[in-house]
């Protein structure tokens, strides 16, 4: 970290306050950034992280409180004043345009891209950020056609073309690889060593201990404290953001297995530019059991996920649910033999924002006799439901009226989790189920499917997270470019044999 006695920091934030309908976000914050320093900040998803980073990047202004940059009170009323003062930030929720390409995207405010044809200009830029970061993309990808890893790799490259003093990044290693991992942040190190100044936001403690020099906690809306990292441990971080112990590695049970509940045979499917995805994808999953799905974004697993819960078509092969052919049904069709969903994309896929909680929680079910009464819904019954719902899975909303996308990354997960959880499935299809998320809720998060595995459900676990791969599965199936590399008994795995099958080298 670079330091000189009396330096004044890059980023002052003092006496932030931010308030939403029926919530405090942001409490009378102080918040510092010093230059060529990385700067954790941690807390549980809603305590007031993003809100406070997006006043900082101009997406939100404060209530109340001030911000110096470099020293000078300075107004930041859009993106465009963040980016002129040097701040670059990269969403958690992407800030991107889906219709067009990736080099569209990032010629987008970038400034000194070329006036005419600057895709041309930024194409080449692409692709040796790429090589040099390990954030392959194809910039002439259309974004609506790239998964949520792919689409998080453009954000991050974005932010690194602009070539901000000041970058905020938002959970930026949820989908890559260890080493991927391992390589950003030697290039994070090299930024701040060059003086740049770097906020990391992350759920997961042991980077935050591996690349951060401070680090700051947030609880509803306060700070907790700001220290040195060196200062201080997994433990008591985890300890300061929820306010109690946090168990890390959660007790797996033995559950005796039942029958095949999911079979996958010679599977084949194309992604959304016509090339083929999957290729020949062959596997089982039975009652009481978790069946871990490892490896980079993009090579398949989203097109797998999709063709078994009816979102794509598959051109050949077979999906067999409890014993019937349900290859290319409709998903309300295999909704209904009790599969449940959890998708990757919560936002555009996992609900409907503009509706409320209520709502959202019986999707699946308003046609029921429960809740309708011929062509009416059921007004009580619904609000009942939905009342009973929040309470089980501590959904923290101001009402169940409240629009679901007011509710935090965290509460929307719990959302989908309990309408999905709620109808007793037999299969549960979970892709990237803690993604984004804080200790606590990653933590409830697993002991829910681990519980719903303890009671005779298949679960198909999609994940990034090599970890919670290991942690949560009884065997795992490691795919590279659209083919299942081997399948592996989670106990007898290993991080390497994993890694290299990840990597393309096929199980003997």
């Amino acid at each position: 970290m670079v330091k000189e006695k009396g330096e004044t920091p890059v980023v002052q934030m003092k006496g932030i306050t931010k308030r939403f309908p029926g919530v405090l976000a942001n409490d009378y914050i102080d918040f510092e950034v010093r230059k060529g320093e990385v700067h954790a900040l941690l807390g549980e998803n809603g305590a007031g992280k993003t809100t406070l980073m997006n006043i900082l990047y101009g997406i939100y202004r404060p209530d109340e409180g001030e911000i110096y940059i470099r020293g000078k009170k300075v107004e930041i009323r859009s993106p465009k004043d963040a980016i002129k003062l040097g701040i670059g930030m990269v969403h958690q929720h992407f800030m991107l345009v889906y219709p067009h390409t990736v080099a569209e995207n990032v010629a987008l405010g970038l400034k000194g891209a070329s006036l005419v044809n600057p895709t041309k200009s930024v194409e080449k830029m692409i692709r040796e950020f790429g090589e040099k970061y390990g954030l392959k993309v194809d910039p002439n990808a259309r974004i609506w056609q790239l998964s949520v890893g792919e689409q998080q790799r453009v954000e991050i490259i974005k932010a690194l073309c602009r070539g901000a003093e000041v970058l905020i990044l938002d959970e930026p290693t949820s989908v890559l690889t260890p080493g991927e991992t391992k390589e950003l942040f030697k290039i994070l190190r090299a930024m701040a060593k060059e003086g740049k100044s770097i906020i990391f936001i992350s759920h997961k403690l042991d980077e935050v201990m591996e690349v951060s020099d401070r680090v700051t906690v947030l609880r509803k809306g306060r700070v907790v404290v700001t220290k040195k990292t060196s200062e201080t441990n997994k433990v008591e971080l985890a300890r300061m953001m929820v306010g109690r112990e946090v168990i890390f590695r959660i007790k797996r049970e033995t559950v005796e297995k039942g029958r095949v509940v999911l079979q996958v045979e010679n599977l084949h499917a194309l992604n959304d530019k016509g090339l083929l995805a999957l290729k020949g994808v062959t596997f089982n999953v039975k009652e009481g059991e978790i069946l871990g799905i490892a490896g980079v974004a993009g090579n398949g697993q989203r097109e797998l996920v999709e063709v078994i819960t009816g979102l794509r078509k598959a051109t050949k092969g077979r999906v067999i649910i409890m014993g019937e052919d349900v290859t290319n049904k409709s998903p309300r069709e295999i909704a209904e033999k009790k599969v449940a969903h959890i998708p990757e994309e919560r936002i555009r896929m996992g609900l409907v924002p503009n509706m409320s909680v209520a709502e959202n929680l019986i999707l699946k079910r308003y046609r029921e006799p429960t809740f309708s009464r011929g062509l009416m819904l059921d007004k009580e019954k619904i609000e009942e439901f939905a009342k009973e719902l929040v309470k089980k899975y501590e959904i923290m909303t101001p009402s169940i009226h409240t629009p679901a996308k007011l509710l935090s990354g965290g509460n929307i997960q719990r959302l989908i989790l309990a309408r999905e959880l709620s109808g007793s499935p037999k299969l549960i299809v979970a892709a990237h189920p803690t993604y984004g998320l804080d200790v606590a809720a990653t933590e409830y998060i697993r002991k829910l499917l681990l519980e719903q595995k303890k009671k005779g459900a298949a679960v198909l676990l999609v994940s990034e997270d090599l970890e919670e791969i290991m942690e949560l599965s009884d065997r795992i199936a490691v795919m590279f470019e659209g083919e299942v590399m081997g399948i592996v008994d989670a106990e007898k795995a290993s991080i390497e044999e994993i890694g290299l099958m990840m990597a393309g080298v096929k199980r003997r």
